[in-house]
């Protein structure tokens, strides 16, 4: 995601390879979703998702990407 850290908002960019169902979602260092991004059948090609957080509070939060057997988990860090 860039730019990260971030206030209020960021954008996470992505790649698919083969047409297919993709899920991005965001979660709290809990374990709680916050938000869904992205949750639909998508063709290959690139992507952007924009993850506003101007109703959460600052810290860490972690994105989760799913396509297929593909899963990719990273962290990001709003600081408000």
């Amino acid at each position: 995601n860039y730019p990260n850290p971030f206030n209020p908002s960021t954008k996470i960019g992505f790649r698919i390879a083969d047409l297919g169902f993709v899920s991005l979602k965001v979660y709290d260092v809990l374990g709680n979703e916050v938000a869904t991004l992205v949750n639909e059948e998508k063709t290959a090609g690139n992507y952007e998702a924009e993850f506003n957080a101007a109703e959460l509070s600052s810290g860490v939060y972690l994105y989760k990407l799913q396509t297929g057997s593909f899963v990719e988990t990273k962290k990001m860090l709003l600081l408000k």
